[in-house]
C-alpha cells in the first residue's frame, strides 16, 4: 500500500478531504523525522515505538579491495510494533490464508 492509497482510504473512512488528510499525514511524518533527528523517541500507545538504535563501532571488510574499514558508532531509526499491533497481525485471517496458500 502506498502513501497515496493510505491517504485515500483515510479520506474515505473519515469523510475528510484528501488534501487535508495529506497535509496531516505529511505533518506526522515530519514530526517523527524531526523528533528522531533531535534524539527523541516516539511512543504511540497501541501502535508502536519509533526509536533510535545505537550501533557500536566495528571493523568491516571491503571485499573488493581486501581492506579493513572502521565504522564508527552511529544511530539508526527503528520501529518496534506494540503487543496489540503484533497480536492483530498474528490473528489476521487474511495473513493466515496467505501463509497457507
Amino acid at each position: 500500500m502506498t502513501k497515496a492509497e493510505v491517504i485515500a482510504e483515510i479520506a474515505d473512512k473519515t469523510g475528510i478531504e484528501k488534501t487535508d488528510v495529506s497535509a496531516t499525514v505529511e505533518a506526522f511524518f515530519k514530526v517523527v523525522k524531526d523528533s528522531m533527528a533531535d534524539g527523541n523517541n516516539i511512543y504511540v500507545r497501541g501502535f508502536g515505538s519509533f526509536v533510535n538504535k545505537k550501533r557500536a563501532k566495528k571493523v568491516a571488510r571491503n571485499i573488493s579491495k581486501n581492506t579493513s574499514i572502521i565504522i564508527d558508532e552511529h544511530f539508526i531509526p527503528s520501529f518496534k510494533p506494540s503487543k496489540t499491533f503484533i497480536g492483530k497481525i498474528k490473528n489476521s485471517k487474511k495473513i493466515k490464508e496467505t501463509a497457507q496458500a
